[in-house]
């Protein structure tokens, strides 16, 4: 098996269908095995899965149990020499998935891979690569500051604003929007930590790549779309909880010492 892609869904019915017919394109001619994990949506995900799309494999959850327990329970039985981590709400270009693959295969030091990322507008999303959240770091983030200094390689290493959008680099961190693994790392590393139930888990993952030898390749010579925040609304209360709870949890993990 070449590639495994795992989705968790969690009530965007109407964007996953988009998501899966452009996969099935971008992986002809591709060993592919698809796992969609559904979170207990209330859209009728689940049911409608069984019926259009018969060569998923569907996992279907009776609680929203998290976006890292909910890829682990596909990964766990992933086959593909490759993983792709994706969401539902993305749009995958025909040549996206392959020369991403043909990339992994040439730079046998890359760990994970990510592409440049357009909203719908098709305007750039700095979170298609960034630094590691360290204190100060994640204070210029929180504050604002990065905002003030958007290509400061000190006040805004969260985007790496220095860094053109079209430049292929290794970068700290990869966004678990589109993240192309390499399985014999992550056997070597462990999958999610599911201390973190949404957000955060990407950022943990990449930083333990890093740590174990590996480089998270950020590859714009191709891209996807991505419908952002479909299944949590911005500054909703439960997004701002997730979001900067997350930060909290990767903070005590590895720099706060108590």
């Amino acid at each position: 098996m070449e590639l495994s892609v795992v989705i968790v869904s969690y009530n965007v019915k109407h964007l996953l269908k988009n998501a899966l017919d452009s996969l099935l394109l971008a992986t002809e001619g591709l060993a592919t095995e698809i796992f969609v994990v559904d979170n207990a949506s209330k859209d009728g995900s689940a049911s409608w899965l069984k019926t259009h799309y018969p060569q998923v494999n569907l996992i279907a959850n009776t609680s929203n149990v998290g976006f890292s327990v909910a890829n682990n329970q596909a990964l766990r039985g992933a086959k593909g020499k490759y993983i792709l981590i994706l969401n539902p709400d993305t749009i995958t270009p025909k040549n996206t998935i392959k020369e991403a693959v043909a990339f992994m295969e040439q730079n046998q030091d890359a760990g994970s891979l990510g592409v440049r990322m357009l909203d719908g507008n098709g305007k750039f999303l700095r979170e298609s690569k960034r630094g590691l959240p360290t204190p100060w770091v994640s204070f210029c983030k929180l504050s604002g500051l990065y905002r003030l200094f958007p290509q400061s390689k000190v006040f805004n290493r969260y985007y790496l604003g220095w860094q053109s959008e079209f430049e292929t680099t290794p970068v700290d961190v990869l966004t678990g929007a589109f993240l192309l693994l390499r399985k014999k790392a992550l056997d070597q590393i462990g999958l999610f930590d599911e201390a973190f139930f949404m957000y955060g888990e990407d950022v943990d993952l990449s930083y333990r790549l890093t740590l174990a030898g590996y480089k998270n390749y950020y590859f714009p010579k191709v891209s996807i779309t991505h419908f952002k925040g479909q299944s949590t609304k911005k500054l909703s209360y439960r997004y701002i909880r997730s979001f900067y709870g997350s930060m909290f949890i990767f903070a005590r993990k590895y720099f706060l010492k108590f």
